[in-house]
């Protein structure tokens, strides 16, 4: 048997499933595209997570926008974080050029155009499904983790929960909260002192402040009403195919925080609202996570071991998520090690820490007979990469070069008026076009302050009054007086009138 004919039995024998697959494309031997080695991911291992990792220009949208397409038509709704913008164009139907057809040619998949169902989303003002989450549904656990607090202050932030929830406020944007840190160092101290003890006015100064920085990225736009319910993630269209929905992040790019926020809180959300799948034949959900590092980078300690914790456990709700990067080490550690499917675009090696990391990345990959791994990472074209999955059993796949399957899509952005069409058409922009402003705590807290204010005002002038009744003198005070001077004077008179009566009768 020849080198290419055992390779070939290598792959179609790693990548063969009773189940179904999407297929992702052919695989490459000595730069050469096997025909019939098609590389293959199965439908039920999907929930398992992965990494999608190359530089920039080689590939790594479009082999998401393959993905994505392939999920759609399996009836697997999709939620895709485009920070780059540059993967609405899966709304409407790719065109076939010579390229595309002498690529699908070589790795023998049939290639065709479609178009599949898209929902445009936005954290700030761009047009849109808007999504809010209330600060009550983070709760103080979350919500200290995201300001980065300390025991001691996210203690504070539990006893503020504590309070709203005791008094029947609630905390929906961040001027609720804000609010309420006021009301407990000034007005309410008293209050809050008696019932859950003394709170430091510098540990709720350094608080707000956390605030107010995260405020300052566009947090405000996104704490409020209504709430996005996860389960609009989760549509099917009148064809059988899943909802691509595209989060449009353009426009934070720069606010990492804002972003590292969005994303945990909605990783939470899904896990605490879906139910468990268990074992199943396919996912629920898959979410793809555009410029990962950038979430990672600026994530602390404490968040980090949160997502961590959440990617471990989301997948037992059939929730797949994917993290796209332009390197496999601007994942953590603890993250990658949870991640089944790797598919590694080509890298450059420019510098010595470039070669380094490539070395790094290589060693993340299984062993092969037909690879030089560290080698072949820096001699992929453009739409190749070095894919392994999990097969149905949980095992790695064999290492494959792979020659990447077209998008059926059109490979370029909406225009304007498609973007405008795609929105006027759609029921969830309806939904959550309204912004809501019911009483909260920031209400609730004001009328609060106003009634002491005017208790205050009225204890006040019934003070000042009783201490002008205290020191101006009655009527039969002044009366009395007024007759004991008359009498006194009359007496006086009578007395010295009475002495010179007797000297003129000497």
């Amino acid at each position: 048997m020849s080198r290419k004919e055992d390779f070939t039995k290598h792959i179609s024998e790693g990548y063969f499933f009773k189940g179904q697959s999407i297929i992702l494309g052919g695989a490459i031997l000595d730069g050469e595209a096997i025909p019939d080695a098609h590389v293959k991911i199965p439908l039920k291992t999907f929930n398992r997570h992965g990494l999608i990792a190359g530089a920039t220009g080689t590939g790594k949208t479009k082999t998401i926008q393959v993905l994505s397409e392939q999920l759609s038509t399996f009836g697997i709704p999709v939620l895709m974080m485009d920070i780059k913008g540059d993967f609405s164009g899966i709304a409407k139907e790719g065109e076939e050029k010579p390229f595309i057809t002498e690529r699908h040619t070589k790795i023998n998949i049939p290639y065709s155009t479609a178009r599949f169902p898209v929902e445009l989303m936005t954290l700030s003002e761009q047009n849109g499904v808007r999504l809010r989450a209330t600060i009550s549904e983070f709760g103080p656990v979350l919500f200290s983790r995201i300001l980065n607090l300390n025991d001691t202050q996210a203690g504070v932030v539990s006893v503020i929960f504590k309070y709203c929830d005791d008094n029947k406020m609630p905390l929906l944007d961040l001027k609720d909260i804000k609010k309420v840190i006021n009301y407990i160092t000034e007005e309410g101290k008293d209050e809050i002192e008696e019932h859950y003890g003394k709170i430091s006015t510098s540990t709720t100064g350094t608080i707000l402040r956390k605030i107010i920085e995260l405020e300052q990225q566009g947090a405000d736009l996104f704490f409020g009403e209504m709430s996005f319910d996860v389960e609009d993630l989760i549509r099917i269209d009148e064809n059988g195919k899943g909802y691509i929905n595209i989060l449009q992040l353009t426009d934070i790019q720069d606010k990492p925080k804002l972003f590292s926020t969005f994303m945990l809180s909605l990783l939470a959300e899904i896990y605490q609202q879906m139910p468990e799948k268990g074992d199943s034949d396919q996912p629920e959900l898959v979410i793809f996570i555009d410029e990962a590092h950038l979430i990672f980078n600026e994530a602390s300690k404490t968040l980090l071991e949160q997502i961590e914790t959440i990617v471990k456990l989301i997948r037992s709700k059939g929730i797949g998520i994917y993290f796209i990067t332009q390197n496999p080490i601007d994942i953590p550690n603890g993250v990658l090690a949870q991640l089944g499917l790797k598919i590694q675009h080509a890298l450059r090696a420019f510098t010595a820490n470039d070669r380094k990391a490539i070395k790094q990345t290589a060693d993340n990959y299984p062993t092969s007979d037909y690879y030089k791994t560290d080698e072949i990472l820096t001699s992929l074209g453009i739409g190749e990469a070095l894919v392994t999955a999990l097969n149905e059993k949980g095992i790695p796949t064999p290492l494959a070069a792979t020659m990447m399957r077209a998008p059926m899509s059109r490979m370029d952005v909406l225009t304007e008026s498609e973007i405008q069409e795609i929105n006027n058409k759609s029921k969830l922009v309806k939904k959550y076009s309204e912004l809501i402003d019911r009483e909260s705590a920031y209400e609730m807290l004001n009328k609060k302050i106003t009634i002491i204010e005017q208790e205050d005002s009225e204890q006040e002038q019934k003070q000042e009054s009783q201490k002008q009744q205290n020191q101006q003198p009655s009527t039969a005070s002044v009366v009395g007086k007024s007759v004991l001077k008359v009498l006194t004077s009359a007496t006086f008179i009578r007395g010295a009138f009475g002495v010179l009566t007797k000297m003129f009768k000497k």
